[in-house]
């Protein structure tokens, strides 16, 4: 009778630990790169204990709405300017809690091959939303094709642009839509992970890149509170590791770059 009650209380304490170890993360991410990158560090992370579950969205906003409802414990998609200005305008109660990459956001065309012989009045298509349409104004003004108006930064819009000797032409579409307007405009100013996303590399098919001292470091986010959660902590520890950068600097070849 002993021994059956010590086996009846190691089945429980047995139970109870493969319960433990099957705990669920649930990443909200955009499917490339960070959906790949995720299902790469899936069995590191079951070593820690975590089971990975990746929910994927095509948009910048739904991983944020997701995330603040407690839908899923952590995202991986966004730059830190952007969750900050979701956080500001959307009344956000989540955190950045560590940068993993930057995606050099680059300038596309089919119509010229040196951004200088833009025509004037060309068609220019850029990201809709206020941190990656202002990042794309920057983009244009380094290389020399508008003047933003000063103290304009990252959330700067086509309203703030005080000198456009060429008089391009703006559209603003939803980021992920830029791709699909290459082959209508002069030139496309597209995050990396949409244009990876169609078979573009930054480094080779653009005609102008983004300086490699981007600030624009994407991050892992969580919920307020929660940036020390054993699995968001998981999590990170995973994503740093050198198996993906390796990944990163093997498949992508520029177009994602560790920044650790």
């Amino acid at each position: 009778m002993k021994n059956f009650i010590l086996s009846a209380a190691a089945a429980v304490l047995f139970a109870a630990s493969a319960a433990a170890a099957a705990q669920t993360l649930t990443v909200a991410a955009t499917p490339v790169p960070h959906g790949d990158i995720l299902r790469l560090i899936a069995p590191d992370l079951k070593s820690q204990g975590f089971d990975l579950k990746v929910v994927e969205f095509s948009d910048f906003v739904s991983p944020n709405i997701a995330l603040d409802a407690g839908e899923v414990n952590a995202n991986y998609y966004q730059h830190k300017p952007f969750l900050d200005d979701a956080v500001k305008n959307r009344r956000l109660r989540i955190a950045s809690v560590a940068p993993i990459h930057i995606l050099p956001m680059a300038a596309y065309s089919k119509k010229v091959k040196n951004i200088k012989d833009l025509p004037e009045g060309a068609h220019v298509s850029i990201p809709n939303d206020p941190a990656n349409g202002g990042r794309a104004l920057l983009l244009l003004q380094s290389a020399g094709l508008i003047k933003l108006k000063d103290g304009s930064g990252a959330t700067a819009t086509v309203l703030d642009i005080a000198d456009n000797p060429k008089k391009l032409r703006f559209t603003e579409v939803e980021a992920a839509q830029v791709p699909r307007t290459i082959d209508d405009v002069e030139l496309a100013v597209v995050n990396s992970n949409y244009a990876i996303g169609v078979g573009l590399n930054p480094v080779k098919d653009s005609i102008y890149l983004e300086d490699k001292d981007s600030p624009y470091a994407v991050v892992v986010a969580a919920r307020q509170g929660d940036e020390n959660d054993p699995g968001v902590q998981a999590l990170i520890k995973a994503l740093r590791s050198d198996k993906v950068k390796k990944f990163m600097i093997d498949t992508y070849q520029g177009g994602v770059v560790p920044v650790w």
